[in-house]
């Protein structure tokens, strides 16, 4: 860790689209980094760039986390590098196609990344911020965490453990000076819709495309204002407000020792 450095972030899905542009935020804000990705040659380029610009360690790791072994690499790092005050979960992927058209093997590698992978890094990096004091745990998630209609639905369904996730660790580590965040962008224009077989310029007028830079300074600004979960292109924060108050007004009445009566009069009928 360099001598002015304000800690080490690693960052997951590093070489391009919205990790790439952590990377450089962070960087620029002062955090030696350790950069993840399958892409030798892309995470190089990105590290070397960002070294004499901003004059900050940046290490690279090369690893496909849907890989035991390249999993394993990053979890090992993130147990022992005494440096490390954030994570930034980033890496995953996404799919539009229709249970009917989609193969299920595609939807358990996605579960992998973005559910298994996303899961034992956040277990191998807690313990060592505990022990140090404190640190920052960023999940990237999708607005499909509340909106599953919107694409696949087991993309949306990874999304929102994502989501139950992080404001699980955020009530767990409350009391340990871990800041969590969950991040829920709309459509950001990355490579990411290519890869879904829809490129960004065709997708429809009426679905507002925001850049990765813009999504990600927004998303460091709820950061810094403290949010659990941040929505960047939300206009009014009082919604998502709203809609936890909702969701937690129901606490009370999710669990007693018989049906509510609307189960119990069918019951009688039935008799």
């Amino acid at each position: 860790m360099s001598a002015t450095s304000k800690g080490t972030v690693l960052i997951t899905g590093a070489s391009s689209g919205i990790g790439a542009v952590y990377a450089d935020r962070l960087a620029h804000r002062g955090y030696d980094l350790i950069l993840v990705a399958r892409s030798e040659d892309k995470l190089k380029a990105l590290a070397d760039r960002l070294g004499r610009t901003t004059g900050r360690e940046v290490r690279i790791l090369a690893a496909d986390l849907n890989a035991k072994e390249g999993l394993a690499a990053v979890e090992a790092v993130l147990k022992s590098d005494k440096s490390i005050t954030g994570l930034v979960n980033n890496a995953g992927f996404g799919s539009a196609a229709p249970l009917l058209q989609a193969s299920v093997e595609k939807m358990e590698e996605m579960i992998g990344l973005n559910v298994t992978a996303l899961t034992r890094l956040t277990y191998a990096a807690v313990p060592g911020l505990v022990e140090r004091g404190g640190g920052t745990i960023v999940n990237i998630a999708s607005i499909v965490a509340i909106a599953p209609e919107l694409l696949n639905g087991v993309y949306g369904g990874s999304k929102a453990y994502v989501l139950a996730f992080s404001q699980s660790l955020h009530h767990e580590l409350a009391d340990k000076n871990i800041r969590v965040q969950a991040v829920l962008p709309g459509a950001t224009a990355t490579d990411f819709w290519n890869v879904l077989g829809v490129p960004v310029e065709q997708l429809p007028e009426s679905v507002g495309v925001m850049s990765a830079e813009n999504m990600v300074d927004a998303a460091l600004t709820g950061l810094n204002q403290g949010e659990l979960a941040t929505i960047p292109a939300l206009p009014d924060i009082a919604d998502w407000t709203s809609y936890e108050a909702a969701r937690k007004a129901l606490s009370p009445n999710l669990s007693h020792p018989k049906p509510a009566a609307r189960y119990r009069v069918g019951q009688a009928n039935a008799a």
